[in-house]
């Protein structure tokens, strides 16, 4: 599961696809040094993404794969 406390690269290496989700959101800064030290909420806020929903596609996306 998916929170928004999560640090960005764990959130990846959870399932690596879940990358294509955060870029789509328009978090394009996957490869810099912030998403190794900020965690989902704060990365959304830097952005201007509501964390609350991009969590629910991260976790949908995982739960949808699962089955």
């Amino acid at each position: 599961m998916i929170t928004k406390d999560m640090n960005i690269m764990d959130i990846i290496r959870v399932d690596e696809d879940l990358a294509g989700i955060l870029i789509a959101s328009g978090m394009h800064c996957l490869g810099c040094a912030a998403a190794h030290f900020e965690n989902l909420e704060e990365a959304c806020a830097v952005h201007g993404i509501d964390a609350d929903a991009l969590c629910k596609d991260l976790n949908d996306y995982l739960e949808n794969k699962a089955n």
